[in-house]
């Protein structure tokens, strides 16, 4: 114990000063470490974080459309009445074309409906066929025995009848169209800047020559899609009409509200645009 109690025993006021002095040096190291970190940072300069890899990005060439083959007007006649598929019938495509018989129950409700939608309107003018009054077109025909006045009059009123009609085409007619006089009192009742379809419900009719000469821009019908109400003929008919529109740049087809007529439509329209047919608006067509 001699040796242990003989090491050299530091006075109280030495050991406050050596705590001291280590608590001085604390601070000191951590100012020099944090300038000696500074110091590395700025002269070495460490390799920036690796960039993420680009997506590969593969751009693909769209396919071309197909080349033009023609155009079609599609006008659907007589419409205005009830259990009519006319929801059905728009959807068909947006430039088809809708003639409102002026006499229909609903003809102004309709052509209301179908301009608000944003299509084409038409008045389809009952006019006399040959076979009056056997057959009859309906109230507010024009006829042949009309004087030039009452025909300009009753034409006026149709079309007051159908709101927002673009055009005219014929109800019937097949003996009214035939005629000169008829046809350049209809003619001259329409307002500038309305067309004239000829629905060609007679092969003698002279509409379409008759407008021609005053200037009435016109067009005339080449298929009725319907006059045999089954899938297979108003397939067969809607083939006819685009072989005519490729074959003339433009043709005309008529058909009506029937559900053969817009069965096969809605089938069969989707692939002629697909082959590069255009359908298009009556007001588009006449010239």
């Amino acid at each position: 114990m001699a040796g242990w109690e003989g090491r050299r025993r530091l006075s109280p006021r030495q050991s406050s000063f050596r705590t001291i002095a280590l608590l001085t040096l604390i601070p000191v190291a951590a100012l020099l470490g944090l300038l000696l970190w500074s110091f590395i940072a700025l002269t070495v300069r460490l390799p920036p974080p690796a960039a993420k890899p680009k997506k590969l990005v593969i751009h693909t060439t769209p396919a071309p459309p197909p080349p033009p083959r023609g155009r079609i007007v599609l006008i659907l006649d007589d419409v205005g009445f009830d259990h009519q598929p006319l929801s059905e019938a728009m959807r068909i495509d947006p430039n088809i074309n809708f003639s409102v018989l002026p006499n229909a129950q609903h003809a102004e409700q309709f052509a209301n409906f179908l301009h608000a939608h944003g299509f084409e309107v038409l008045c389809h003018l009952p006019m006399e066929p040959d076979r009056f009054p056997a057959v009859s077109p309906g109230p507010g025909a024009v006829l042949t025995s009309m004087s030039d006045v009452q025909i300009a009059k009753t034409t006026r009123a149709s079309l007051r009848a159908v709101p927002y009609a673009s055009g005219v085409n014929n109800h019937m007619g097949s003996r009214a169209t035939a005629d000169r006089r008829v046809m350049e009192s209809v003619l001259g009742a329409l307002p500038a800047g309305m067309y004239f379809i000829d629905s060609r419900t007679t092969g003698t009719s002279v509409a379409e020559a008759v407008a021609r000469e005053m200037r009435v821009r016109t067009a005339a019908r080449n298929v009725f899609l319907d006059d045999v109400e089954t899938d297979v003929a108003v397939r067969r008919q809607l083939q006819q009409l685009a072989h005519d529109a490729e074959e003339h740049g433009v043709a005309v087809g008529i058909g009506h509200m029937y559900p053969s007529t817009i069965r096969v439509l809605l089938a069969d329209v989707p692939e002629l645009r697909r082959e590069g047919f255009r359908f298009t608006r009556a007001s588009e067509a006449v010239r």
